[in-house]
């Protein structure tokens, strides 16, 4: 099997599972109980949070564990625009952002709330000067995708926590879940307020995530409860599954280290050899794009029918966001970027790992190049 398919999930790494299988049978007491096991399963949890945020360069009371990327990005939007309504209604956001986020707005455009959506550009960018247009001094947040996870487009999250330094009632949240890794940020040198990731995106369990929400943010809670997280997010805590998720954040960001020169690499030579394909058009741009990521256009046919023909080879890619895919309609992304929509429903999606290899893609190429050929054999037939 070859899989590329890597932005919607990735398989957890066999040290993970092994991890959370431990946990689970040695450490199955809940962690808010007073007696000796409870005990032994909260210090987990607390050496768990100690070691995500040593890995992420930030303090331990800082790091909240969430179900993942959706929960993530819902607290920190409706968490900030219902937790600091008093000083105004008005948000900021983009038009290609995940739809985790696009419906959290959506939602509170319902209640009162202004929501203005930023255009971008034909490659999936913001710009800073509308940024700066749009904002008003009763804007409450910022809140934007950092590596857009259909075509990796790279959002100016520098730039933008530069013009709101000075602006201490406008919160930045930052969507991690596809840079995690692959393209990182130091939350604190930028002035990033709150920042979401996923476990499953890093070879973690599914139904794991953390917010980073920098002290002295106060968000309102979407879950009322026990008041576990430090009031933040109630819920007994999934503890085999957040230190498998730690696990998996030392592991790859171990990786990293040489992981991210190679994906360049091996992401160069296939947009090399894509580019020469008679039907093939680009549309993650050259530069300023995540090295895991590469969308592209068919000429000639729907990309299901593609994707559909290359799992007869065992070879797995996509075409939008796996939380919309199923849906008929083109990819919001590519629509937002200028792409008709005969085109945008005809893109597909390739996302990698650390662990996809040379061969592989040499594979899919071959593959991709039979495939076509037959596909279109059969339409002129």
């Amino acid at each position: 099997m070859i899989y590329l398919d890597n932005s919607a999930t990735t398989p957890p790494y066999p040290e993970v599972l092994d991890t959370y299988r431990v946990v689970s049978e040695r450490f199955f007491a809940n962690p808010s109980s007073i007696h000796k096991l409870g005990g032994e399963s909260e210090d987990l949890l607390h050496k768990s949070r100690q070691q995500a945020a040593a890995l992420l360069g930030v303090k331990e009371t800082e790091i909240i564990f969430t179900s993942g990327g959706t929960e993530g990005n819902n607290f920190a939007i409706k968490g900030t625009a219902l937790g600091y309504r008093q000083r105004g209604k008005h948000l900021i956001t983009s038009m290609i952002e995940h739809p985790a986020s696009l419906n959290a707005f959506a939602q509170l455009e319902d209640l009162g709330f202004d929501v203005t959506y930023l255009d971008v550009d034909e490659e999936g960018r913001i710009s800073i000067d509308a940024l700066k247009d749009a904002w008003r001094p009763d804007t409450l947040l910022v809140s934007l995708i950092h590596v857009n996870n259909e075509i990796g487009t790279i959002q100016p999250i520098e730039e933008i926590g530069r013009f709101l330094r000075d602006k201490p009632k406008t919160l930045f949240h930052v969507d991690h879940v596809q840079g995690l890794a692959k393209v990182p940020l130091n939350f604190k040198d930028i002035g990033i307020d709150l920042a979401t990731m996923s476990g499953h995106k890093i070879h973690g369990p599914k139904g794991t995530g953390m917010l980073y929400m920098r002290e002295g943010v106060k968000l309102a809670p979407l879950l009322a409860g026990g008041g576990q997280e430090f009031d933040h997010r109630s819920g007994t805590e999934n503890l085999p599954a957040i230190v498998g998720m730690v696990k998996a954040l030392r592991l790859v960001m171990e990786k990293a280290r040489d992981g991210v020169p190679y994906l360049q690499t091996v992401m160069n030579r296939l947009r090399q050899r894509l580019a020469q394909h008679p039907l093939v058009t680009l549309n993650t741009p050259e530069f300023g794009a995540a090295p895991h990521i590469l969308n592209f256009t068919i000429e000639g046919f729907r990309a299901e029918v593609l994707i559909h023909a290359l799992e007869e080879e065992d070879i797995y890619v996509s075409t939008k966001s796996a939380c919309a895919s199923k849906a008929s309609e083109a990819s919001h992304v590519l629509l937002a970027c200028g792409l008709p929509e005969k085109e945008a429903k005809q893109a597909i999606r390739i996302s990698l790992s650390f662990e996809n290899t040379q061969e592989e893609l040499d594979i899919f190429i071959a593959s991709f190049d039979k495939k076509t050929k037959e596909l279109m054999k059969a339409m002129e037939a």
